[in-house]
């Protein structure tokens, strides 16, 4: 073999699973995730140490005891092009414990659950060798900066099947649509505590907790057991009289957040979470300009299950 493996010749395959852990045999064609900053973790292990005592100094063998796997990467995030239509996204985000609501020629919303959760077959081809997960949940983390690309960060873990040799597929990915940048012009709207801010960047973290369990005489699992919704926003520095956030900080005060990406239909993005905690405020001098960076803490409504609302338009 000349040369060797080439991580830039990598693809990702994505397909909900009907049942728990059973190969959902994802496709090139239908299947296909646009992806950048790949990072496959091939065999996530835990080990237990022989620890033996022989009469010379050494070490033992640690000997496996648990193998799952798991995968990250970033995509960037965009609508299918048609109001109504799920987004390529959406099978992603539906493994990160969101349920899916199709209002046809309308919108797609994704809220959180707190059971029934969905899971992936994955398969990470490469450069012909194949990693595969069954089983597969993670979490999901939001990126939307100015002058930047709106992005989605997973982490998927997934249930370990065989690496195995297999050629790379051939890909469709028209479903993935460009998206567009985040600026003053393609991100029209940002209000936080119903304050329309001026934002430099804004992080939210789905925060799910995600377990993997396996139990003499039980099945093997991966399980989503919490989640802690969190980020970080950095908008300008106001006067007092503008928006009093130190009083609104200091009282422990929530609001809602609301965010829309994208002016025409089918690719419009809306970030909405109702109770929006800041807390830790610190400054940042940006070119000359005081910002306010604060950290972030997304908490349920009276009902539950909405910290974080994306809605596809």
């Amino acid at each position: 073999m000349a040369g060797g493996l080439l991580m830039r010749n990598t693809a990702v395959l994505a397909k909900i699973e009907t049942t728990y852990g059973t190969d959902a045999v994802p496709t090139g064609v239908a299947n296909a995730v646009l992806v950048s900053d790949v990072r496959a973790r091939p065999m996530d292990m835990q080990t237990v140490d022989r620890a033996l005592i022989r009469p010379y100094l050494g070490n033992s063998e640690q000997l496996p005891t648990v193998i799952y796997n798991g995968v990250e990467f970033s995509v960037e995030l965009a609508g299918s092009g048609t109001a109504g239509t799920a987004p390529a996204i959406g099978p992603l985000l539906r493994a990160c414990g969101m349920a899916e609501t199709i209002t046809a020629s309308t919108k797609v919303e994704y809220k959180p659950v707190s059971s029934a959760f969905e899971s992936l077959t994955l398969y990470v081809n490469i450069d012909g060798v194949l990693h595969k997960s069954t089983g597969a949940r993670g979490t999901v983390a939001l990126s939307l900066k100015n002058n930047d690309r709106p992005m989605a960060r997973f982490n998927f873990t997934g249930l370990f099947v065989a690496v195995a040799d297999s050629a790379l597929p051939a890909v469709t990915l028209t479903a993935w649509k460009k998206p567009l940048p985040c600026n003053r012009t393609n991100t029209p709207t940002f209000t936080l505590h119903a304050y329309a801010g001026m934002l430099d960047d804004l992080q939210i973290d789905l925060g799910n907790q995600v377990e993997y369990r396996s139990l003499i005489g039980g099945s093997e699992f991966v399980r989503i057991v919490d989640r802690k919704p969190a980020g970080n926003v950095l908008m300008e520095a106001v006067k007092v009289a503008d928006k009093n956030w130190w009083t609104t900080i200091q009282a422990a005060t929530t609001g809602a957040l609301a965010l829309i990406h994208g002016t025409t239909a089918g690719n419009i993005v809306g970030v909405d979470a109702p109770n929006v905690q800041l807390y830790n405020p610190t400054y940042q001098d940006q070119n000359g300009t005081l910002m306010l960076a604060a950290q972030l803490a997304l908490t349920p409504g009276a009902s539950g299950n909405d910290e974080l609302v994306l809605t596809f338009r």
